[in-house]
């Protein structure tokens, strides 16, 4: 089911770090594991994370996530952000865990 990313910011009280939070998004990864992510992030998902370092973006730019949500407030450096700016990608930080995060996903998919 194709979800509106600007909902998420209302829904797990978001702030857009970077990019623009337009566009549609199909499921969920939450991992922090990079490695592991490189192989199970899906292009037009939304994908939750704790991790904020250069590596994330360089990931993004491999498996083209709709989004990028750090959980539990986690921001990431300038740079970084810059580097998410200069190739299209979307990041989010929201206070919530991963896992509310993920909850309050799920439910709003069931509606």
């Amino acid at each position: 089911m194709l979800m509106k990313v600007e909902a998420l910011q209302g829904l797990l009280n978001a702030r857009v770090l970077c990019g623009t939070a337009s566009g549609e998004f199909e499921g969920v990864y939450t991992g922090d594991l990079l490695s592991r992510a490189m192989s199970r992030v899906e292009a037009g998902c939304a994908w939750v994370t704790i991790m904020a370092n250069i590596n994330v973006v360089a990931v993004a730019n491999l498996t083209e996530p709709a989004v990028i949500i750090l959980a539990e407030d986690v921001t990431m450096q300038a740079d970084v952000l810059a580097a998410a700016e200069d190739n299209g990608v979307c990041v989010m930080t929201s206070p919530m865990s991963a896992y509310e995060i993920c909850c309050a996903i799920g439910k709003m998919a069931e509606e």
